[in-house]
């Protein structure tokens, strides 16, 4: 998705980036971001808040895209104000084709996406925001939920469990890919979405895993005429995230064989 940055945009966030990989994050001033971008400072902070900001800049415009085109398919109110929706639109597809709009952005962006993998790293600070922008993520798509699942289900915890569950499927797999990017991924993340929408239109939805003791209590979804139940995954502290995606697989294939 190479219209999401403006040359303007791309300039900035890459030389950031590079320049953070080069000489540090604490050591690089705004001043130096702008001269390697070839902007002035004031077109810097009209753009971008903070050294913190320019890194996550494409997270910001990615954020922007997913809600436009949710909406585009969200249910729109009748003349007495109740929601009607689309009967041709999955909201479980058009979350996991937002998901993969994502991924497909990292990819694209190989070498940013692998400088700003090693930099998080580095930085705590940074990881702290990831985590943040993550979960604006998850409120966008369960938000999004809400309104166009059917109006017996927009009222039960589907649209978190789903929600939390492409989240934490997509950024294992980015993880994954980040680690070796010479790999394609898409099919298993295409796989493991299929495996989501399967548990949340059989009215079974998998709940995201989490440290041992600490799953959710609501990881439920309740579907017309079904007996409502929980899929639960529990891993041990400091799994990793690929074990943990891995684990979310299982839990759904075994709810649906």
């Amino acid at each position: 998705m190479t219209d999401v940055r403006s040359r303007t945009h791309a300039q900035a966030v890459d030389a950031a980036i590079e320049l953070f990989t080069r000489q540090g994050y604490e050591q690089t001033t705004v001043e130096e971001i702008a001269d390697a971008a070839q902007v002035s400072r004031a077109t810097f902070f009209r753009r971008f808040r903070s050294k913190e900001d320019v890194v996550f800049a494409d997270h910001e415009l990615l954020l922007d895209q997913v809600v436009v085109m949710l909406a585009a398919t969200r249910p729109v109110p009748d003349a007495a104000g109740n929601l009607v929706a689309d009967l041709s639109v999955d909201p479980y597809v058009e979350v996991c084709r937002t998901a993969r709009l994502v991924f497909d952005h990292h990819v694209g962006q190989r070498e940013t996406s692998l400088a700003r993998h090693d930099l998080l790293q580095q930085v705590p600070a940074l990881r702290d925001r990831e985590l943040v922008t993550t979960h604006r993520y998850e409120r966008a798509f369960t938000a999004y939920l809400r309104d166009a699942l059917p109006p017996d289900q927009r009222r039960s915890t589907a649209s978190i469990a789903f929600a939390a569950s492409v989240v934490a499927v997509h950024n294992a797999l980015l993880r994954r890919w980040l680690r070796a990017p010479d790999q394609d991924l898409r099919p298993q993340l295409e796989e493991a979405f299929a495996d989501l929408r399967r548990a949340a239109t059989s009215g079974r939805a998998a709940a995201p895993a989490g440290p041992a003791r600490q799953v959710p209590d609501d990881a439920r979804a309740v579907g017309p005429g079904t007996t409502p139940r929980v899929v639960v995954t529990v891993v041990d502290p400091g799994t990793t995230a690929d074990d943990v995606a891995d684990a979310v697989a299982r839990a759904v294939r075994d709810a649906l064989s």
